[in-house]
C-alpha cells in the first residue's frame, strides 16, 4: 500500500498524520508525529457483529513506551506492566468524545491502541494520541460520525496557547484539553489557578479552530486513504404494533411512579408498573420471543422521554425540584477520632466520607514516566467507588472511573493546597462515597476540603463542585433547561454532564462531556453562570460548618519542622556514610531527611522529639560563638585540662586553671569522660581555629576572675614547703618550666 500523508500546522511544527508503512493489517493505522514526538494508534474489530446491543463495546488502550523517551522501567520487572494512572487517564480523554460518535447497531467489540514510541519530552504526547486515534478509526472500515480533534490550550500571562510544551503548562493558569468535531465542542477536562469563567470560554473559543482544521485534516487523509466502512445491523422490519396497546396502557403509569423523592422509591414504583404490565398483558407477551426485551427497552423510552418532557414543558425535575435547586446539604467534620482529618459531606443521596492523612517526604508518590526526570507529588487523592454506593453487590476494585474522577476532585483542590516549602508534609485525602446518585466526584472535593481543613492543612481558600446537566430539543437546540446538581437519571438520560470546581474567586477544575454536537456559546455561558451561583450555594453551607482552616495540625498527626541549610554544609549533616543523619534519627527517635538545596524536614512523633532533632541539626550547621554559653560533652581527659564537644565534630579546650577559682590538683576530680557540663567560648584561634573554653566562666559568670599563674604561686609555695623540698618528677606540682612545658601540651 502506498505511504499517504497529510499535515496540520500547529506553532512552529507540524502535526503529520501518515498511514500504509506501519501496522497494515488492523482495521485502520496512522503514524503521527510532531517535532520529536510520534504515536502510532490502530483500530481493529470483531470479525463478527454480536446480538444487538444497547452500549458501544469499545475500548481504548493508550499505552507509553520508556524506550520512547531513551529510559528503561524503573524496579525489579524490566518491562512495561500494567497501564499506570496517567495511561489510564489520558484513554479516558480519547474514549469519551469518540464514544458517541459509533453506532451501537454495529454490535462489534472495537479497540483502539494509541502507543507513544518517541517522546521529545518537550510536547505532550496525549494530544498527539486523541488525534492519532481518530485519524486511525476514520480511515478504518469501522462505521464512525467522526473524525473528533483535541488540542491542549493553557492561559499564559493573559494569551492563549495552543498544544503548549511541558514547561509552558508549568508556567500556566489554566491547562485544558479541549476535544469536538467539526460542528461543535464536545469535550473539555483541565484544571486552573481560579481563572474566570471567561477566561474558561476563551480558551474553549480558541480551542475551535484548530479542532476544526485538524478534523479536516482527517478527512482528507480518509478521501485518499481511507476503506470502504462495514455494513451495521439493520433495523428489524418486524411488526410491533403489538406494543402500542402496552405503552398506551404504561405511559401514565410510568409518568406517576417516575416521580419521587428517592431513587429507591422511583425504581420500586416503575418495577411495579412493569409487573402489572406483564400479568395484565401476559397472553400477548407470550407470543414474542423477545418480549422482556422489548418492555424494558419500551420502560426505557418511556423513562427517556418523560424526564425529558416534563423538564422542558414544565420546570420540574422526577425528584420535584426546579431546575436550580440544590439538594439538601448536610456536613459534618472531626467525625473519626484518630484520622487526621475528616468529613462527611452529604448532598441528597450522594454522600462521600472524606478522610485527610499526613505523611512525611517519605510518603511522597513518586511518578516515573515518559515526560522528563523523576518526579514527586506531595499532595494526593484517591477516590473510592464500593458497590454498596448504590445497593449492589460487586468487587472491590479501582477501575478507570475512580482513577478519573480522583483525578478531577485532586485537580480541583491541588490549587488552594499550600507549596512543600510552606507546609512539609505529605497529604493525602480519600473519599469513600458512601451513597451515590449523581455527582459523587463533586462531593468528593467538598468533603474533601472539609477534611483537610480539619486536619488543619493551610489550604488559601475553601473549594466546592456541582455537576451541570442539559436537556435540549429540535434540531437547533432552541428549547433547552440546563440543570444545576444533577441526579444520576439526568446524567444519563440527559445531553450534558458538566462538573466546575473551584472558590469564591474562579475555577479550580473543569469537564465536560457533551452528548450533542453544537452546544452554542451561550449554552455554555450560561451553564458556567449557573454552576457559578451553585458554587457559591454550596461553599455558603460549608463554611457554616468550618470556614477556615484548623490553627495546629491534628494532635494525632506527625510533627514536622524544617530548616534551610547552607548547600556547603549538606555534607556536615549527613555525614561519612550518613553515619552524622542516621545517628540523629537513632538519638531522637525521628525521621530526618535532607535535599539537594540544603532543605531538612524533620518528622516526629511527637513535638519533642522533632524538636531535639532540629537542635542537633541546628548545632551542626551552626558556627561557634564567643561568648555563648554551651552544653558540652566531655570527651577526653589530660594531665592539663579536658577536651569538650561543644557541637557536633567541634570540641575546644577547658584548660585546669579555668575548671574552678581555686587551685584544682586533679582534672578528674571536676569532670568525668562522657559528662555533659555548661561551657562558655572564650576565644577562637584565628589561625588554626582552636576553641578555648571555661568551665568557670559558664557555672559562675558573675564570680571574681580565674587565678593567675601568679595568683596561684605563694600557695603554691606553701604546699611544697608542708612537702618538704624533694619531689618526684611525676608530680604534677612541678617546677614552674614544666608547668609551662605541660601546658604546651608536652609530657615527659
Amino acid at each position: 500500500m502506498e505511504i499517504k500523508s497529510v499535515q496540520v500546522k500547529i506553532g512552529d511544527d507540524y502535526l503529520v498524520f501518515e498511514t500504509g508503512k506501519i501496522a497494515k493489517q488492523a482495521n485502520g493505522a496512522v503514524y503521527a508525529h510532531y517535532a520529536g514526538s510520534a504515536v502510532i494508534a490502530t483500530v481493529c474489530c470483531g470479525s463478527e457483529p454480536a446480538a444487538p446491543l444497547d452500549y458501544v463495546p469499545l475500548s481504548v488502550e493508550y499505552n507509553e513506551k520508556y524506550y520512547a523517551a531513551g529510559k528503561i522501567p524503573g524496579g525489579f520487572l524490566k518491562r512495561e506492566a500494567k497501564p499506570k494512572d496517567k495511561e489510564i487517564l489520558v484513554s479516558r480523554l480519547i474514549d469519551r468524545p469518540m464514544r458517541p460518535l459509533f453506532d451501537k447497531a454495529f454490535s462489534r467489540e472495537i479497540q483502539v491502541v494509541p502507543t507513544v514510541i518517541s517522546a521529545d519530552q518537550i510536547n505532550t504526547p496525549d494530544i498527539i494520541a486523541i488525534n492519532a486515534a481518530s485519524a486511525a478509526v476514520t480511515i478504518s472500515d469501522i462505521p464512525f460520525n467522526g473524525p473528533i480533534a483535541g488540542v491542549r490550550v493553557a492561559l499564559i500571562n493573559g494569551k492563549y496557547v495552543i498544544n503548549p510544551s511541558f514547561q509552558q503548562i508549568e508556567e500556566a493558569d489554566l491547562d485544558i484539553v479541549v476535544a469536538g468535531t467539526r460542528d461543535g465542542i464536545t469535550m473539555v477536562e483541565g484544571g486552573a489557578h481560579e481563572v474566570s469563567e471567561e477566561n474558561m470560554l476563551g480558551a474553549i473559543a480558541a480551542a475551535q479552530p484548530v479542532i476544526t482544521e485538524l478534523c479536516d485534516a482527517q478527512l482528507e487523509l480518509r478521501r485518499i486513504a481511507g476503506k470502504e466502512k462495514l455494513p451495521v445491523l439493520s433495523a428489524s422490519d418486524e411488526d410491533t404494533s403489538w406494543l402500542d396497546p402496552i405503552r398506551e396502557y404504561a405511559e401514565p403509569l410510568v409518568k406517576a411512579a417516575f416521580r419521587g423523592s428517592s431513587k429507591e422509591a422511583r425504581h420500586d414504583n416503575v418495577a411495579a408498573v412493569k409487573a402489572d404490565v406483564r400479568e395484565r398483558f401476559a397472553e400477548v407477551l407470550s407470543g414474542h420471543e423477545d418480549a422482556k426485551d422489548r418492555v424494558s427497552a419500551l420502560f426505557d423510552e418511556l423513562e427517556y422521554n418523560i424526564l425529558r418532557s416534563s423538564i422542558l414543558n414544565e420546570g420540574v425535575r422526577v425528584d420535584g425540584r426546579g431546575v436550580k435547586d440544590i439538594r439538601p446539604i448536610t456536613c459534618e467534620v472531626g467525625l473519626l477520632a484518630r484520622t487526621h482529618g475528616s468529613a462527611l459531606f452529604t448532598r441528597g443521596e450522594t454522600q462521600s466520607l472524606a478522610v485527610t492523612t499526613l505523611g512525611t517526604v517519605q510518603d511522597e508518590q513518586l511518578f516515573d514516566n515518559i515526560d522528563g526526570d523523576k518526579n514527586y507529588s506531595n499532595f494526593m487523592l484517591h477516590y473510592n467507588f464500593p458497590p454498596y454506593s448504590v445497593g449492589e453487590t460487586g468487587r472491590l476494585v479501582t477501575g478507570r472511573r475512580e482513577i478519573g474522577h480522583g483525578h478531577l476532585a485532586q485537580r480541583a483542590l491541588q490549587a488552594v493546597v499550600p507549596a512543600k516549602d510552606e507546609f512539609p508534609y505529605t497529604v493525602r485525602v480519600v473519599s469513600e462515597i458512601m451513597e451515590s446518585n449523581g455527582s459523587s466526584s463533586m462531593a468528593s472535593v467538598c468533603g474533601g476540603c472539609l477534611s483537610l481543613m480539619d486536619a488543619g492543612v493551610p489550604i488559601s481558600k475553601p473549594v466546592a463542585g456541582i455537576a451541570m446537566g442539559l436537556i435540549t430539543e429540535g434540531a437547533d437546540y432552541s428549547k433547552y433547561k440546563i440543570l444545576s446538581d444533577i441526579l444520576g437519571e439526568e446524567d444519563h438520560l440527559g445531553d450534558m454532564d458538566f462538573k466546575v470546581a473551584g472558590t469564591r474567586d474562579g475555577i479550580t477544575a473543569f469537564q465536560m462531556d457533551i452528548k450533542i454536537a453544537g452546544v452554542t456559546p451561550e449554552i455554555m455561558r450560561e451553564a458556567l453562570q449557573q454552576a457559578k451561583e451553585g458554587r457559591y450555594h454550596i461553599l455558603g453551607i460549608m463554611e457554616q460548618t468550618l470556614s477556615a482552616p484548623r490553627p495546629e495540625v491534628n494532635q494525632y498527626a506527625p510533627k514536622i519542622v524544617s530548616i534551610k541549610v547552607d548547600e556547603e554544609k549538606i555534607g556536615a549533616v549527613i555525614g561519612t556514610g550518613g553515619k552524622t543523619i542516621k545517628g540523629i534519627a537513632q538519638t531522637t527517635g525521628a525521621e530526618v531527611n535532607i535535599d539537594d538545596l540544603g532543605v531538612v524536614t524533620i518528622y516526629g512523633k511527637n513535638t519533642a522529639s522533632a524538636n531535639a532533632a532540629l537542635e542537633m541539626v541546628k548545632a551542626l550547621v551552626e558556627d561557634p560563638e564567643v561568648g555563648r554559653v554551651y552544653q558540652g560533652t566531655v570527651k577526653r581527659i589530660m594531665d592539663f585540662g579536658a577536651f569538650i564537644e561543644i557541637l557536633p565534630g567541634k570540641e575546644g579546650l577547658c584548660h585546669v586553671s579555668r575548671l574552678a577559682r581555686t587551685r584544682v590538683e586533679n582534672v578528674s576530680d571536676v569532670l568525668s569522660v562522657g559528662q555533659v557540663v555548661p561551657v562558655k567560648l572564650l576565644e577562637v584561634d584565628k589561625v588554626s581555629g582552636k576553641l578555648s573554653l571555661s568551665y568557670i566562666d559558664a557555672i559562675d559568670p558573675d564570680g571574681a576572675p580565674s587565678d593567675s599563674r601568679k595568683d596561684r604561686r605563694p600557695s603554691f609555695r606553701g604546699e611544697r614547703s608542708d612537702r618538704g623540698d624533694h619531689y618526684d618528677r611525676g608530680d604534677r606540682r612541678a617546677p614552674r618550666s614544666f608547668d609551662r612545658d605541660k601546658e604546651r601540651g608536652v609530657r615527659r
